[in-house]
């Protein structure tokens, strides 16, 4: 859709286009209502128009997140804004941040209110894989880069960390130590980080002759990834299927994973040994500090606000994914 299309329907120059939407000149309030009520019409958004008109960019990147309230995960991406506004103030644009609480109706919302921001780009981490609607609501020309999570059926470069290779690496780890019954803990899966550490899992596994038993897979419903689901699958894995070790992929359910042994009075590493996913500095006060695979995040946020710019710069350029190492940090608690 262009202004000219707008100005065609409404029988007005673009320029009364122009001026209707930005209140840049007196329109006559008939003239003026007709132009709205076209662009109400072709469902119209003044973001392309206002680019098409202006000669430099706005300067401006927008940001979205997903954190629930009270989630230990608010660390990481503020980690990623950390890493994302290095970038952008040296270049001289600033960032506009969006929390979707990890909910696909905010976040569809919250793309509406970014098309009508100027924005130069967005980086985002998508609440769940199937984003075809991207393309159809997302109105403006800015590009999209997605962080953290992989998307499926959407355009735009992605910047991830090498999830099912830390998951392997801890997993390993504790196999050495001579564990055989190591219990696994997520959040709901149907998001690649979750997808990628559960398959990471199972590799280390079959990589060093162990079966893979399913009831030691402990995944957390959608609408209870959380401390509480965390106690209660540990809870589950020791009561009922007697595992000597814990890999856990979500920090928040790590807490509640610790947090049950320490009520139980069961004792880490010699009754059972435990890894957990995100390094937090929580993690080294524990009594003992928890072994974690850290992902790099602010690393991600610099290499997904430079993938961004490049993307603005050269807009037909092929997309890249872009994979950043995680690190096995091994603590008393293994």
């Amino acid at each position: 859709m262009s202004i000219k299309e707008v100005a065609k329907r409404a029988n007005v120059s673009t320029a009364t286009v122009s001026h209707v939407i930005n209140g840049t000149r007196y329109v006559a309030n008939e003239t003026k209502m007709r132009v709205l009520e076209v662009m109400k019409e072709l469902k119209y958004q003044p973001n392309s128009v206002a680019r098409s008109l202006r000669s430099k960019q706005s300067k401006i990147i927008g940001l979205m997140v997903p954190i629930m309230p009270g989630d230990t995960a608010s660390f990481f991406f503020m980690s990623i804004a950390q890493g994302i506004e290095n970038v952008l103030t040296e270049k001289g644009y600033s960032l506009i941040l969006s929390n979707t609480k990890d909910d696909t109706a905010t976040e569809q919302a919250q793309v509406k209110m970014f098309n009508s921001q100027l924005i130069d780009g967005l980086i985002m981490a998508p609440t769940y894989e199937e984003h075809s609607y991207l393309d159809t609501l997302r109105t403006g020309d800015y590009p999209v880069v997605f962080i953290d999570r992989k998307p499926t059926e959407a355009q735009g470069d992605c910047v991830l960390t090498e999830g099912a290779r830390g998951a392997y690496e801890a997993v390993a780890h504790l196999i050495g130590k001579g564990h055989e019954r190591i219990g696994f803990i997520t959040g709901s899966l149907g998001l690649t980080t979750s997808d990628e550490r559960l398959a990471g899992y199972k590799q280390a596994l079959s990589d060093n002759g162990l079966t893979i038993e399913e009831q030691l897979i402990q995944v957390a419903d959608s609408t209870n990834s959380s401390f509480d689901s965390g106690y209660r699958l540990t809870q589950t894995l020791i009561n009922n299927h007697r595992i000597t070790a814990l890999f856990v992929a979500n920090n928040v359910m790590t807490m509640g994973a610790l947090h049950y042994l320490q009520e139980n009075n069961i004792a880490v590493p010699d009754d059972i040994a435990i890894i957990g996913f995100d390094d937090y500095e929580w993690a080294r006060v524990t009594r003992p500090a928890l072994s974690m695979v850290k992902q790099p995040s602010f690393e991600l946020g610099e290499a997904a606000a430079n993938i961004l710019l490049e993307r603005i710069e050269n807009p037909d350029a092929d997309y890249k994914e872009v994979r950043l190492p995680t690190e096995l940090v091994i603590r008393g608690s293994s």
